[in-house]
């Protein structure tokens, strides 16, 4: 398949990822990715490897653009996130504790966007594997791969970043007044 098909069939893809990755400098990493990959064109074997191959571009591009920017956050504990517990935290707050579908009915809360800024907070080690395992369906061991790590270390930063993010999630919820009851609902 000739490279501009290619592109042109990735690029939503591709685009959506980027904003995930980076938010407001997407198209830039957009553009340096399909560089990239116009340049290695003639490595790729297989079309149907084309989403992969591109995917993985466009998370060195990533990790790249945050090397070179010494924006690179080192891991750390998280002592005050790693004892945090969304589930029991929304369990206190509710006065049915023996409602099977609190964390559910939390959720359902928040539109898309709320969870995108909630989502794009988070440092850099932590949100590029979530998005890459949860909302684009890469396995551990290939993402893993792709960002160069051990799959132990990928597997830590996949537990930290769901606890941050499940932190994060509560305190938005707390400033936009999301934890009250919708009107209409209840007794």
């Amino acid at each position: 398949m000739e490279f501009a098909e290619l592109a042109r069939q990735q690029l939503p893809r591709l685009y959506a990822l980027a904003r995930q990755l980076v938010a407001e400098d997407a198209e830039d990493l957009v553009q340096e990715c399909l560089l990239k990959a116009c340049r290695a064109h003639g490595e790729l074997r297989d079309d149907k490897a084309a989403p992969a191959w591109l995917t993985r571009i466009m998370v060195n591009c990533a990790r790249d653009r945050f090397r070179s920017r010494d924006r690179r956050p080192r891991e750390s504990p998280m002592p005050d996130v790693e004892d945090f517990s969304l589930y029991r935290t929304i369990a206190a707050e509710d006065p049915f504790p023996y409602s099977d579908s609190l964390h559910l009915d939390f959720l359902h809360r928040f539109g898309p966007e709320d969870v995108w800024v909630v989502l794009r907070g988070l440092p850099e080690i932590y949100r590029t594997p979530l998005v890459l395992v949860h909302m684009h369906d890469v396995t551990t061991k290939h993402a893993a791969r792709m960002l160069d790590v051990p799959l132990g270390t990928l597997l830590a930063r996949l537990h930290r970043g769901r606890k941050q993010f499940e932190k994060d999630l509560w305190v938005y919820a707390e400033r936009h007044d999301l934890l009250r009851e919708p009107v209409g609902e209840g007794t």
